[in-house]
């Protein structure tokens, strides 16, 4: 995670932070996530079902690929120096353009759309994150997360 100075937070905003590594979204994966959330729908975790739909195989859970986000922006989004710690604050708003099928390579590209210090000692992070499929035009998804740092 690059560190910078408070007072340069906002020199940031409106401006894209990068993209992610590559990150291949394989069944044993999608099969752990329909195992911890207890979600077996069959375009999931059926390979033989799902290769009969429009989407041609198993694809993983939206929820799946939202998930990934912090993991996926830890060493892009810009964090304030002498940060204690950061809890995810929700999201503003998601929406799934298109599903990401199994063995699909997804990274995320993340820009900073806000910086606001809700209290002293407490900073709130808006990003855009939007997670590209290898190959596709168009995204899984873009979302806008929110992260409260504690300085």
């Amino acid at each position: 995670m690059p560190y910078v100075p408070i007072a340069e937070l906002s020199q940031y905003v409106g401006k894209e932070l990068g993209r992610s590594e590559w990150l291949k979204i394989d069944q044993q994966r999608i099969n752990l996530f329909a195992e911890a959330t207890g979600d077996f729908q069959f375009i999931h975790v059926d390979p033989e079902k799902a290769s009969k739909t429009p989407f041609g195989a198993t694809i993983a859970h939206g929820f799946l690929t939202l998930s990934l986000i912090p993991k996926l922006m830890e060493d892009i989004l810009v964090l304030p120096e002498g940060l204690k710690m950061v809890v995810n604050y929700g999201l503003d708003s998601v929406r799934f353009i298109q599903p990401v099928k199994v063995d699909s390579q997804v990274r995320l590209k993340v820009e900073l759309t806000d910086a606001t210090e809700k209290k002293p000692g407490q900073w709130l992070l808006k990003a855009t994150a939007t997670l590209e499929i290898e190959g596709e035009e168009k995204p899984a998804y873009i979302a806008e997360p929110l992260s409260l740092c504690f300085v």
